[in-house]
């Protein structure tokens, strides 16, 4: 973190670009924290990807299964192999408000650039605007490090658009991940302006809503891993273009992903969105397949079956992805 709590509005406008991603958790086959893997990832992302920034311990992360050691653990990790590479966002968020400042300030002190924190899901389910008010403000008030809101409908509360308004005007907060339908995004921009950084995660938005609403940040989903390897690297391609303002040619270069995003939508958020279950373990399994280190999910998600990655394999290969990773030279791949 390299400015003060007053600049932090100023630092997010000019530090959140490009593609981030939000990675998953990786653990050995015994469920221990795969220390060496989440390096070998990081490498793998910030080297043969080019990823732009990191969003580690979200809802990728499986935070909710992870000790608060764990949480502590895999963000000294990222910061430590993200340095002078790419930009860090650790998720710091828990039910607990003091528990999400102690997370925070931990994140903050090991050198992280941003903290980003999901709505209090319990006891609160049905929590008003001022109950959430009160909590994101506490949190605020305590840390110094510039915070991202992680609004997500999966959280069992949701921010309305007057609240987040609200919340964004607090010195420190600088921006926020809208997982809302993206009416509901337009209407928090047009509340917030400029005020704050806004990004939506779904990759199948993302090129509309830099063009229509000037974002210029996918800040964060598991797609730029799943949809790209070392030596093809397309969301990466349409991003730059669109951030030149050549939308006609970044439209050509995202176009190349649909067959993919028809795989994503199969496995990972149909499934998600018709059974209200993080779709985790296909996340896992899919990269895997593209040589990082994944592992098994924890308690209560399922591992997908022997079956259902045969499935999910053949569909990327038919997809003509596959071809992709086989191609990449050993070198690239062993980084993965």
């Amino acid at each position: 973190m390299k400015y003060r709590r007053s600049e932090a509005k100023d630092a997010a406008r000019a530090q959140f670009r490009g593609v981030w991603a939000a990675i998953t958790t990786p653990f050995t086959p015994e469920g221990e924290l795969d220390e060496a893997g989440l390096r070998r990832n990081m490498r793998y992302y910030t080297g043969a990807l080019a990823i732009d920034g990191i969003f580690c311990t979200g809802t990728m992360g499986e935070y909710w299964a992870l000790t608060k050691e764990e949480r502590k653990r895999v963000v000294e990790i990222v910061v430590e192999e993200a340095k002078g590479k790419c930009l860090t966002i650790p998720h710091t968020g828990h039910h607990s408000a003091e528990e999400t400042i102690d997370l925070t300030r931990h994140a903050h002190e090991v050198g992280a650039d941003f903290a980003i924190v999901i709505n209090p899901h319990f006891p609160a389910a049905k929590a008003n605007d001022a109950m959430l008010y009160e909590w994101f403000r506490r949190v605020a008030d305590n840390v110094d490090i510039g915070l991202w809101m992680f609004d997500t409908r999966y959280s069992g509360t949701s921010l309305s658009v007057e609240l987040t308004g609200r919340i964004a005007e607090l010195e420190n907060v600088c921006g926020i991940k809208c997982s809302r339908p993206p009416e509901h995004y337009a209407a928090v921009k047009r509340r917030c302006a400029d005020s704050i950084v806004m990004s939506h995660p779904s990759e199948t938005h993302l090129l509309g809503l830099m063009r229509d609403h000037g974002q210029r940040v996918h800040m964060s989903s598991a797609t730029p891993y799943l949809l790209q390897t070392a030596t093809w690297r397309p969301m990466r391609d349409y991003v730059e273009l669109a951030l030149e303002g050549r939308f006609d040619e970044a439209g050509k270069a995202a176009a190349e992903l649909e067959p993919l995003r028809q795989c994503v939508e199969k496995w990972v958020n149909g499934p998600w969105d018709k059974n209200a279950i993080i779709g985790i373990a296909a996340i896992k399994a899919w990269s895997e397949m593209l040589g990082m280190a994944a592992g098994p999910v924890r308690t209560p998600l399922l591992d997908m079956t022997s079956d259902e990655k045969q499935a999910m394999r053949a569909d990327l290969e038919q997809a003509g992805f596959l071809k992709h990773y086989a191609g990449a030279p050993a070198k690239q791949r062993a980084a993965a």
